[in-house]
């Protein structure tokens, strides 16, 4: 079990993508990671699109990034839900001030521009969404997965296997 001894934040909040979600949720346990779901605190549970439902272990404002050793941020509409949550925005920028993997997939890239964290750095996300990734300093790239030091980012579920491997092998 290559994770085994890690502990991980997964960010959730309403409309995060079913597949982005858990996915990584249970390949990352499956590697023996510790994996605590961490939600804006709105509200204990949340519905993803199209329709699962996951229940927050913690909230934000009562997370610490010192206590992960990665965050991972999936898309679906989710993040544009989350960087309205103040605690949120700082878990994922105290992240990756302390050097820690943070990993973000399709639409959580607009956590990652909340968070200021992508000046001069590669990252890749949805098309969509490309341009507020470069508004926020980025330097965009169209490939299924970019590691530019502990950052990990992804465009779409299709993309999943290649993330997941990128976030277990920085992680080791």
């Amino acid at each position: 079990m290559e994770l085994s001894g890690k502990k991980i934040a997964i960010l959730v909040e309403e409309l995060f993508n079913l597949f982005e979600f858990w996915y990584p949720y249970y390949r990352l346990k499956e590697a023996g990671a510790e994996v605590i779901v961490v939600g804006s605190g709105r509200t204990e549970e949340f519905t993803g699109k199209p329709g699962s439902v996951v229940k927050a272990d913690i909230a934000a404002g009562n997370a610490s990034a010192d206590n992960f050793d990665a965050i991972v941020i999936p898309g679906g509409y989710a993040p544009d839900m989350m960087r309205r949550y103040p605690a949120m925005v700082q878990l994922v920028k105290d992240a990756d001030a302390s050097g820690k993997v943070v990993a973000a997939i399709c639409h959580a890239g607009w956590m990652l521009a909340s968070a200021d964290i992508l000046k001069d750095r590669k990252a890749t996300s949805f098309f969509a969404i490309k341009d507020d990734m470069i508004n926020a300093g980025a330097k965009w790239v169209d490939e299924p997965v970019v590691i530019d030091g502990n950052l990990i980012t992804s465009r779409k579920p299709d993309d999943m296997v290649f993330f997941l491997p990128a976030i277990i092998k920085a992680m080791q």
